[in-house]
């Protein structure tokens, strides 16, 4: 992280002022890492379109499916928190690029998949490769924006994960159906290779166009850059740092955050894997459709994730703008198995879902992020997000078993369903709100 003096810089105490710095770097700092975090998410999740074709294809039975799907979290969870480490001391436009162009490699790679253990290995290295991105753009936005301001930054951020369900939905069943049987490739490997190609392309502007930090922002002027360097400074004052790393594992906080962030994505991801196939089932035939359809949801997602981050913002208040939509998203799991004979019913109960769990996992990293700072912040978030993302492989992996156990997806969305439910009623009576809310 680079930093900025503030000692010979007079700083005029203007609220309007400040706000309109913050637009400042809002716009310029944001729209790019949310394109960025849109394609990465994409080659993420890409496969549950796939699944459509791939499976027939591959023969691979709903389990493997499930398991391979969900090793992505396993490579993610070995390699986060170092990867973070480095990110902190390399400078996020560095190490940034390099996750980016080596992740698209490997998505593109997942073409030349064959055999079930081919393909858990191209998960599981596709995780290895992103490992870092996600909690290192966390913790990058704590350079810029202090904790009043940051749940509404880190809502409009993870809109991209809405967005690129929305965008990839249509464009991964267009290219699956279009595109099947061109130059003797099926139209997965088609879709695999299309959507790999973006995030090569984008990791080379991340690393000429993307700052380390206040510091090095040309576009800023000398007080500009104070008046943030102030603020974030400011509320360093109240983190815990920690003098090493191991005293950063040691801290019962982190465990608490991960058992929390597993809630979430094991909802969040379980449920977007499987999104295609429930949608299939309630009657849509056409690729195309079936991903028109599955975007739905996350359009309606994207819109109360910004809302609830701005209340969350003005309140002051963190726990219960994670469990509400928490509790939503467990209502809407818990209904879907009650909706297979009508798409209308199982479109809103896979959006009560989709709004819940994806509004909950937004509203989750307002928790870690505003206790602990310095280099100690950037080890506590990887680990939190390794330990949560577990519940990525978790997610995928319990409905594909359930799925082949009882010919059924249903106990599949009840397990997600008390999952999420459960970590909803980990923040209201586990975490001191004196903790989060400032």
């Amino acid at each position: 992280m680079d930093a900025v003096s503030t000692a010979s810089v007079p700083i005029e105490d203007n609220k309007e002022k400040e706000n309109s710095i913050y637009r400042k770097v809002t716009i310029r700092v944001l729209p790019f890492l949310m394109l960025c975090y849109i394609v990465g998410y994409l080659d993420r999740v890409n496969v549950g379109f796939a699944k459509l074709q791939m499976q027939t294809d591959l023969s691979f039975s709903s389990t493997v499916y499930g398991f391979g799907a969900g090793l992505f979290f396993i490579g993610y969870f070995f390699f986060e928190v170092p990867s973070n480490i480095i990110l902190y001391k390399v400078g996020a436009r560095r190490w940034i690029a390099r996750i980016m162009v080596t992740w698209g490699i490997i998505s593109g790679a997942t073409l030349f998949v064959h055999t079930a253990n081919e393909f858990y290995a191209a998960r599981f290295f596709l995780g290895a490769a992103e490992a870092g991105f996600y909690p290192g753009i966390l913790l990058y936005l704590t350079f810029w924006f202090p904790s009043a301001r940051r749940s509404r930054i880190i809502a409009l951020f993870m809109a991209a994960i809405p967005i690129s369900m929305m965008i990839g939905g249509p464009l991964s069943g267009m290219i699956m159906e279009y595109f099947n049987g061109a130059g003797g490739l099926p139209g997965w490997q088609w879709m695999f290779l299309c959507e790999a190609v973006p995030a090569v392309i984008l990791g080379g502007v991340v690393f000429f166009r993307l700052e380390d930090g206040i510091a090095s922002a040309t576009w800023l002027t000398e007080e500009e850059k104070a008046i943030l360097a102030r603020n974030v400074a400011e509320e360093e004052k109240t983190k815990v740092v920690h003098p090493s790393l191991l005293s950063v594992f040691k801290d019962w906080r982190l465990l608490l955050m991960g058992v929390i962030y597993i809630s979430c994505t094991m909802s969040q991801t379980g449920l977007g894997m499987w999104v295609p196939t429930l949608v299939s089932k309630v009657g849509v035939k056409s690729l195309f459709a079936v991903g028109l359809v599955s975007a739905l949801p996350y359009f309606v997602a994207t819109v109360c994730m910004w809302f609830v981050g701005v209340h969350a913002d003005n309140r002051r208040e963190r726990r219960w703008h994670f469990a509400i939509p928490a509790f939503v998203g467990a209502f809407g799991l818990y209904v879907i198995p009650f909706t297979a004979d009508s798409l209308p019913l199982a479109g809103l109960a896979i959006t009560l879902g989709a709004v819940g769990a994806v509004t909950a996992s937004a509203m989750f990293w307002s928790l870690p992020t505003a206790l602990f700072g310095g280099a100690s912040a950037a080890a506590a978030l990887a680990l939190v997000n390794s330990v949560g993302n577990l519940g990525g492989f978790g997610g995928p992996f319990v409905v594909g078993w359930l799925a082949d156990l009882t010919q059924s997806t249903n106990a599949g969305m009840y397990a997600l369903a008390s999952v999420l439910l459960a970590g909803g009623l980990l923040v209201i009576f586990a975490v001191p709100a004196k903790l989060v809310n400032k």
